[in-house]
C-alpha cells in the first residue's frame, strides 16, 4: 500500500513512463504552444530536485514555492515531498498591479515558514536576486531556478522515511476573515483527502478508462488547495492526465476554459461560482457552435457560495452544447481539512431546497438554498451550537464540524490557534473536530453551507448573510462585476448596525454611478427588507480578495472606514 505520494509517482513512472501526466497550454488556446510531461520524465525532474536538497541537508525544513504557471511547479512541489522537505506554494510577485499585495503575502510567509529555500522559475530567482538587499526575510536563504538543476542529479536520490503523521507541505489559507495561517498537511491527510475525492468524483477505473485518462482541466492557481490537491495531485494519485493553463490566460478569454473542456474531453474541471458566471458572459451563439461538452461528468463548483441562479442559467445556456444539468457538482472543502469535505453524487442533479420546503432563509434573490452533498468516505460533519458546542437538530443552522483522517495537523507554530479550531469536543460525541468557521445546516445527510460566522450580518435582531446582500446588489445591474461585490455592517450610532455595499463596476459605466447605486438601494430592499447606510462603487480589481479569490469582507470594511477605498463616485450616505 502506497505510504505517500511519492511512492505512488514511483509506480506510476516504472507501469507507464511514456503516459502524458499533464500538458500545459502556454497561451491558454488548444491550437497554441503546448509542453507536456510524461510520469517517467516527471519522476526524473522531481529526483532531481529532490537530490538538490538532500545534498544540502534540507530535510525537514521548509522550501518556498514561487513559480509562474507552468509545470515547473509540479517538479518543484513533488521534488520537495520526494525529498522529505515541507513544501510552502506562493504566489510570485509579477505585474504591477499584482506584485505589492503578492511580495507583501511572500514576505509574511516567508517569516513565518522559516523557510530555509526558495524554489522557483528562472525569472522570478532572478527577480529576487536583484531585490535580496531591499528583502531581509531573503538573508541566509538559498535560491534555486530548479529548470537548472540537471537530470543527471537524479541518480543521487536517496528514497526519503516519510511517517504518515509527516508534513508535507504547509497551505496557507486564504485569510478571508484574519491573517493567513500556515495549515499542517500531512501525507497522510494528502493519501486519506485523494481518496475522498476519487469517490466523491467517481473517478473508478471504468470511468478513467472511459474517457482515456483524460480526468482534469483546469486553470485554477496550483499555490491553492483547490487547484493543487484537485486537479493536481489527484492526478499523480489516479495515474491519469490533467491538461493546465494560467488562470490569467482564463479571465482574459473565459471560453478558453470550456474549450480546453470540449477538446480534451475531461471527466472533471471546476472552479468557483463566479467562473461559470464568467461563462454565462461570454456564451455567444458562435461558442455554443463549436463546443461539445457532453463527455463533461463532473462541473464542481466551490470556494465561494454556489449559487442556484448560477446553476441554472449555466445548465440552459449550454444544454444546446451537450451540457447535462446532472454534471452540476456543489462542493464544499477548506485547507484545514487538506480540500474536500463534501460532495454531490456523480450524474445527479444537485439538489435546491427552497424556503418552503424547509430551507433556513432562502434569499428571494436565489430562491434556493443549494446541497453541497455528503461527506467523503471517513469524513464526520456535524453542525455544532458554536458557543454550547453542542450539535443542532437537522435543520437547524450552526457551525459547519469536520472530523476525520483529512483534517490537518494543526496550524503551523500556533498551538493556541490549533488548540481552538482543531480540538474542538462536541458534546455527547467521541474524537476531537475541525471547527470550520462556516455556517451551514444538514438535511437527509447533505450540506447547505450558509456563510461565514465572522461576517454574519445582524440588524433588528436578524441574521443576514453578506453573500445574499451581495448577490442581490450584482442583480441589479449588468455593469456589476460578478464575485467583485462585498457587503457589511458599520456601527451607524443612535441607528446602530447598518449595512454597507461595495462594488466593483465596469470601468466604462463610472457615468451610470447615480443609477446604479439606486438600483443596488432599491433591490437590497426590496429583496431583504434593508435600509443600505452606504453605497460605494470603485474600480475594477480594487476590492482586496484571498489567494483564491474570496471576498476578504474585513478588509474591504476597513478600507471603507479608513477611506483607502479607490471610488468612481462620490459616497452618497442614506
Amino acid at each position: 500500500m502506497a505510504r505517500s505520494l511519492v511512492d505512488l509517482l514511483t509506480a506510476h513512472a516504472s507501469n507507464h513512463p511514456d503516459r502524458t501526466a499533464y500538458r500545459h497550454l502556454v497561451t491558454g488556446d488548444c491550437d497554441g504552444e503546448i509542453q507536456e510531461l510524461t510520469y517517467g520524465r516527471l519522476a526524473t525532474r522531481s529526483r532531481a530536485v529532490a537530490a538538490w536538497l538532500q545534498e544540502r541537508g534540507l530535510a525537514g525544513a521548509r522550501a518556498m514555492l514561487l513559480y509562474p504557471p507552468g509545470l515547473e511547479f509540479i517538479c518543484g512541489y513533488l521534488g520537495c515531498l520526494s525529498a522529505g522537505v515541507v513544501a510552502v506554494p506562493g504566489v510570485p510577485p509579477q505585474g504591477r498591479a499584482q506584485n505589492h499585495r503578492a511580495l507583501t503575502r511572500m514576505r509574511r510567509l516567508l517569516a513565518d515558514s522559516d523557510a530555509k529555500v526558495v524554489l522557483g522559475g528562472r525569472e522570478v530567482i532572478a527577480a529576487l536576486d536583484g531585490m535580496a538587499e531591499h528583502l531581509p526575510e531573503l538573508d541566509g536563504i538559498a535560491r534555486v531556478a530548479t529548470e537548472d538543476i540537471p537530470d543527471a542529479a537524479a541518480a543521487d536520490w536517496r528514497e526519503p522515511e516519510l511517517a504518515p503523521d509527516t508534513a508535507a507541505f504547509l497551505q496557507y489559507t486564504s485569510g478571508s476573515t484574519a491573517a493567513p495561517r500556515g495549515v499542517v498537511v500531512t501525507h497522510q491527510n494528502l493519501l486519506d483527502n485523494e481518496r475522498v475525492i476519487t469517490e466523491r468524483m467517481g473517478h473508478t477505473p471504468e470511468a478513467i478508462a472511459a474517457h482515456g485518462n483524460e480526468m482534469f482541466v483546469s486553470w485554477l492557481p496550483v499555490y491553492h488547495d483547490m487547484g493543487l490537491i484537485g486537479p493536481v495531485l489527484n492526478t499523480v494519485h489516479l495515474g491519469v492526465t490533467a491538461t493546465l493553463f494560467s488562470p490569467l490566460h482564463f479571465l482574459q478569454q473565459p471560453a478558453r476554459w470550456l474549450k480546453a473542456v470540449s477538446r480534451y474531453r475531461p471527466h472533471t474541471s471546476g472552479g468557483p461560482n463566479f467562473a461559470y458566471e464568467l461563462c454565462l458572459r461570454h456564451a455567444t451563439p458562435d461558442l455554443l457552435d463549436g463546443l461539445d461538452l457532453g463527455s463533461w461528468k463532473v462541473a464542481f463548483n466551490g470556494a465561494e457560495p454556489v449559487r442556484a441562479a448560477t446553476l441554472r442559467r449555466f445548465a440552459d445556456t449550454f444544454a444546446p452544447a451537450g451540457f447535462r444539468r446532472e454534471a452540476l457538482y456543489p462542493c464544499y472543502g477548506l485547507a484545514e481539512a487538506t480540500l474536500m469535505v463534501t460532495g454531490g453524487t456523480v450524474d445527479s442533479p444537485p439538489t435546491l431546497l427552497a424556503a418552503a420546503d424547509g430551507a433556513p432563509n432562502a434569499g428571494e434573490a436565489d430562491a434556493a438554498a443549494v446541497g453541497c452533498g455528503r461527506p467523503g468516505p471517513g469524513v464526520t460533519v456535524a453542525i455544532a451550537h458554536p458557543e454550547r458546542q453542542e450539535e443542532l437538530p437537522e435543520g437547524e443552522i450552526g457551525e459547519i464540524w469536520v472530523g476525520g483522517e483529512s483534517v490537518a495537523k494543526g496550524y503551523w507554530r500556533n498551538a493556541l490557534a490549533t488548540r481552538e479550531t482543531f480540538r474542538a469536543r462536541l458534546t455527547g460525541r467521541e474524537g476531537r473536530f475541525l471547527r470550520t468557521g462556516d455556517l451551514g445546516f444538514l438535511r437527509d445527510r447533505e450540506l447547505y453551507v450558509t456563510g461565514r460566522l465572522k461576517d454574519l450580518i445582524v440588524i433588528d435582531g436578524r441574521n443576514h448573510y453578506p453573500q445574499d446582500l451581495e448577490l442581490t446588489a450584482e442583480l441589479s445591474h449588468p455593469a456589476l462585476r460578478p464575485g467583485c461585490t462585498a457587503a457589511f455592517s458599520v456601527d451607524a450610532g443612535a441607528d446602530g448596525e447598518q449595512p454597507v455595499v461595495v462594488a466593483e463596476i465596469a470601468s466604462d459605466a463610472a457615468g451610470e454611478a447615480e443609477k446604479i447605486t439606486d438600483m443596488i438601494r432599491g433591490a437590497v430592499g426590496e429583496s431583504h427588507g434593508l435600509s443600505v447606510r452606504d453605497v460605494v462603487l470603485v474600480q475594477p480589481g480594487t476590492i482586496p480578495k484571498t489567494s483564491s479569490g474570496k471576498i476578504q469582507r474585513g478588509a474591504t470594511r476597513t478600507a471603507y472606514l479608513d477611506g483607502s477605498l479607490a471610488r468612481v463616485s462620490e459616497p452618497a450616505v442614506g
